[in-house]
C-alpha cells in the first residue's frame, strides 16, 4: 500500500489540468466549492519558466492549497531547472504532463508523445525529483497510436517507478497523434477502465488515479472502490456544483454549502474584489457559466454573465443573481 500523505489524501479527487481553464480565477472558484480537492494548474512548458515572466506563470493564491503545478517539457535539464524555479512558489505537488496529444504540444516534443520514450521521461522525472522539495508525478495515457495499452502501460509505468515515481494519474484513452483532433480524441477510441483498474492490482505500491470520461460524483466513487484516485477534467468545469459541491464527504467532512446559489453570492465579494482593482468581470464568471447546471433560471445565469461580462459590472452579477433566486439565500 501507498504511504498517506495530505497531497496523496486530497488526490482522492482531482480537478485536471486544463489549458485555457484551469487559471487563478477557475481554482479560486473551484476552491471554495471544495476544501479537500486537488487543483491543477494549467500546463506550464519548462521552457517558459525558464525563459519567461515567472511570477505570471506561476503566482497563486495561498488559499489555493492543496494544489499542483503540472509542467510540460522533455529535457531533463530544462525540467530540472524549471522545477528548481517552481520549488520557491511554494506547491504541493510537480506534475509532468505525459498525456496532452495537441498539435502545440507535439511540435515541442513533449505530452502524450513521450509516452513512446519512457526512458526519457524516467530521466525526466529523475531530473525534477533531485530539486524539488514535493513529490513529482505523472499524468499519463495509456498509450498512443499504434501502441498495445495492454503491453505498453504496465512496461511505462515500470520504467517510471524505477525512477522513483511513486504516483500517477491515468488517462483512460489512448492518444491518437495522427488524424484526429484533441476534440475528437476525446471521444475516440473507446476508454478502457478495465485497463486502468488492472494497473492497480499490479502495481500495489504505486498511488494510481484514473482519468478521462468521468461525468459524475456517482461515477468517480464507484472507481474510488479499486483507485487511490479519481482526476476529473471537463464534468467538474462545466457541472461544478454537481462534481465539487459535495465532494468534501470523500473525506468525510460536511460541504460548505448547501445550495449553489449559496456559492453565487460568496463569489460575489470576490468579484468585487477583483473588479476593484481593474479586473474585468469575466475572467471570473466565464468559469461559473455551468454553476447551475440543470436548475431553474440556468440558462438565464449563463446568458447574463455570456454577453455582460467583459465590461460586467456588480450590477449585472446582481442581475444573474436575480435570475437564479439566489438573493432567497442571502
Amino acid at each position: 500500500m501507498t504511504a498517506e500523505t495530505p497531497v496523496r489524501s486530497a488526490a482522492r479527487l482531482s480537478v485536471a489540468p486544463m489549458m485555457d481553464w484551469t487559471d487563478r480565477a477557475c481554482r479560486g472558484f473551484h476552491r471554495l466549492l471544495s476544501r479537500r480537492a486537488l487543483l491543477y494548474t494549467e500546463m506550464v512548458t519548462a521552457p517558459a519558466i525558464v525563459h519567461g515572466d515567472r511570477a505570471r506563470l506561476l503566482d497563486y493564491d495561498a488559499a489555493e492549497h492543496p494544489v499542483a503545478l503540472q509542467l510540460g517539457g522533455s529535457d531533463p535539464a530544462e525540467l530540472r531547472e524549471a522545477t528548481r524555479i517552481a520549488a520557491d512558489w511554494g506547491y504541493d505537488e510537480i506534475n509532468l504532463n505525459v498525456g496532452c496529444p495537441s498539435d502545440r504540444v507535439q511540435s515541442g516534443c513533449f505530452g502524450a508523445v513521450l509516452m513512446k520514450t519512457p526512458a526519457l521521461v524516467a530521466d525526466c522525472v529523475a531530473a525534477m525529483q533531485a530539486v524539488s522539495p514535493v513529490e513529482v508525478t505523472v499524468k499519463c495515457r495509456i498509450g498512443v497510436d499504434e501502441q498495445e495499452p495492454a503491453e505498453v502501460l504496465p512496461a511505462f509505468l515500470d520504467t517510471i517507478a524505477a525512477a522513483g515515481v511513486r504516483r500517477v494519474t491515468i488517462h483512460a484513452r489512448k492518444a491518437w497523434l495522427q488524424g484526429l483532433s484533441p476534440r475528437e480524441n476525446r471521444e475516440i477510441p473507446p476508454l478502457d477502465y478495465p485497463l486502468v483498474h488492472a494497473m492497480k492490482a499490479a502495481f500495489p505500491q504505486l498511488h494510481l488515479s484514473i482519468n478521462g470520461g468521468i461525468g459524475s460524483a456517482e461515477a468517480a466513487s464507484e472507481h474510488l472502490e479499486v483507485m487511490d484516485g479519481v482526476m476529473i477534467g471537463r464534468a467538474a468545469y462545466h457541472e461544478p456544483w454537481a462534481i465539487l459541491g459535495a465532494a468534501d464527504r470523500l473525506w468525510g467532512d460536511e460541504p460548505r454549502f448547501a445550495e449553489p446559489a449559496e456559492v453565487a453570492l460568496a463569489m460575489r465579494e470576490v468579484i468585487a474584489r477583483h473588479l476593484e482593482t481593474g479586473g474585468r468581470m469575466h475572467q471570473i464568471t466565464r468559469h461559473m457559466l455551468g454553476l447551475f447546471h440543470g436548475r431553474p433560471g440556468a440558462r438565464m445565469w449563463k446568458r447574463i454573465l455570456s454577453e455582460r461580462g467583459s465590461a460586467g459590472t456588480l450590477d449585472d452579477y446582481d442581475a444573474a443573481l436575480a435570475a437564479v433566486g439566489a438573493r432567497e439565500f442571502a
